[in-house]
């Protein structure tokens, strides 16, 4: 069971190539369960944004590490790196991200109806309102739909047919900004630069570090507090 887990893992991790194609077919319901544990795995690797023979060195030490083999270094002089490592690869990643970003944002910036704030947000008015406009101690009630540049979708009130209710003061800036300049029964897209977004370190798996962020928003109403 050792040997099957340790190659569900390689197979994983290495995504595609030599690595994974030696990987054994998931025909046990074992099998699928141990797949399913190296994509947990592989989640958690993210941020290193490792290369394949990067990533050989990784899956070593794994098998070295679950099958009780003596490690091939000084894990104690080693282990203290690996924050100031996984930290320099995000920073790298979120370089990369907001790159490839910035050709977006400008773009968004100039089409029909968008108003850029001089924090970055790019906002353009879908549909008016004709309500109040929240301010940032406000509560609100809303639906939104979230999307990566390229489209993909990470999040979406609008798929769980749910609105959301939160403090604009206890979002992402893009929001507490963008937000604050609509009314209530309006629909605005935001385009949110990563400084307004998640930043350096990211969200989850879908949202790199460095990546910026497309929100369609409808703001339903201000929630009256008590």
């Amino acid at each position: 069971m050792r040997r099957i887990a340790s190659l569900a893992l390689v197979a994983v991790l290495a995504g595609s190539g030599p690595v994974a194609a030696a990987a054994p077919e998931l025909r046990t319901e074992d099998q699928k369960t141990l797949y399913t544990l190296g994509i947990a795995i592989s989640r958690s690797l993210e941020t290193f944004h490792l290369s394949e023979s990067e990533l050989e060195a990784v899956t070593a030490g794994m098998a070295d590490g679950v099958l009780h083999r003596d490690p091939k270094i000084d894990v104690n002089q080693y282990g203290p790196k690996l924050q100031a490592f996984q930290q320099a690869r995000a920073a790298s990643g979120a370089a990369d991200e907001k790159k490839a970003a910035q050709a977006f944002l400008d773009k968004a910036a100039t089409e029909k109806g968008a108003t850029k704030t001089p924090s970055g947000l790019v906002i353009t008015t879908i549909k008016p309102g004709a309500g109040p406009s929240p301010k940032a101690t406000d509560t609100v009630k809303v639906h939104y739909h979230g999307t990566l540049i390229d489209g993909t979708v990470f999040d979406s009130s609008v798929d769980r047919k749910e609105p959301a209710t939160f403090p604009l003061n206890g979002v992402i800036p893009c929001w507490t900004e963008g937000l604050q300049l609509m009314k209530v029964g309006g629909k605005s897209r935001l385009v949110c630069p990563s400084n307004l977004a998640y930043g350096d370190r990211g969200a989850g798996v879908k949202i790199k570090p460095g990546a910026a962020l497309v929100f369609d928003v409808e703001l339903l109403e201000i929630v009256k507090t008590p």
